[in-house]
């Protein structure tokens, strides 16, 4: 018997044209105890009640937004129910709503890469410009949209056990 300690309990916010079947989801499930609730993203309101319930019930190490489901992220972070250690992957957080900042004492990673098409990396820059300084890290990445590199290299796995341990990121 081995002493490995516990999985790291993470909840993951798909983005609009992926799912928990999507690449990052099944990533996350065969490193960690993931939780990927579907949403139906047309209603984005649904989408906050869906990772606001499953919040309360599964009560994760790390909080995970990817693109659309960063957006969903920033919004239960507003709205104070969650206030743990935070992933934003290419977030569009200013799309939905351009006012939108991350509050004060929450740590917050953004990774955003160069190459988006879909998501401009300025979005990033200014999120990640709020909430507290200290806590706050954004990490550029020559990568498009859905950070393939980041994924495909295993890299996302490191990045999101730092984030939970409270690490300043190493993954470059």
């Amino acid at each position: 018997m081995s002493s490995e300690s516990p999985k790291l309990r993470v909840q993951f916010a798909h983005g609009l044209e992926s799912s928990p079947q999507g690449s990052k989801a099944r990533l996350l499930a065969a490193h960690f105890a993931a939780c990927t609730p579907a949403m139906d993203t047309r209603v984005f309101s649904s989408c906050v009640h869906v990772h606001a319930e499953t919040l309360r019930s599964f009560q994760p190490d790390v909080l995970i937004g990817s693109s659309f489901g960063g957006a969903v992220v920033v919004e239960l972070l507003r709205r104070g129910l969650w206030k743990g250690p935070t992933l934003l992957l290419a977030q569009a957080a200013l799309h939905y709503d351009p006012s939108a900042t991350l509050p004060e004492g929450v740590p917050v990673t953004l990774v955003h890469g160069r190459n988006d098409d879909i998501v401009n990396i300025e979005d990033s820059r200014r999120l990640s410009r709020t909430g507290s300084p200290e806590l706050v890290e954004l990490l550029e990445r020559d990568d498009d949209h859905p950070l393939s590199r980041l994924v495909e290299s295993g890299e996302l796995i490191k990045l999101v056990q730092q984030v939970a341990a409270g690490k300043p990121a190493q993954v470059r």
